[in-house]
């Protein structure tokens, strides 16, 4: 069983930044792909992020690359999502999850989800 708990989210202005943190425990955190998903009132949720066991592989939505830069200290069992140029759209409560793979591929399934973090943009 693997714990993520999320933190780092907060309101902000359009144009401003957020990082958001996952912290992982109960079992290995390497050789897990990690990503993040993100949901609004009302609406289905999305991919947003992943990232391969080593942080060498990410994968991104399109609507935020450029924007958002995701990584992982394994050290710290710890994912990070930077979060830059903040939009409106973006708001959402922002989910950390685990898939029980070392390679990133096309598709995230996760087998772990965290709490979630509210993330609110103000325009």
């Amino acid at each position: 069983q693997v714990q993520l708990v999320e933190s780092g989210g907060g309101l902000v202005q359009a144009g401003g930044s957020l990082r958001l943190s996952c912290a992982a425990s109960g079992r290995t955190f390497s050789n897990y792909v990690m990503g993040w998903f993100r949901q609004a009132p009302g609406k289905e949720r999305e991919f947003v992020v992943a990232i391969n066991w080593s942080g060498d592989n990410t994968l991104y939505k399109d609507s935020v690359k450029g924007r958002f830069t995701i990584s992982r200290d394994n050290a710290k069992n710890t994912v990070y999502l930077q979060m830059n140029s903040l939009k409106p759209e973006d708001t959402a409560i922002y989910y950390c999850a685990a898939e029980r793979a070392r390679y990133l591929g096309t598709v995230l399934d996760p087998d772990y989800w965290g709490q979630g973090t509210q993330v609110t943009v103000s325009s």
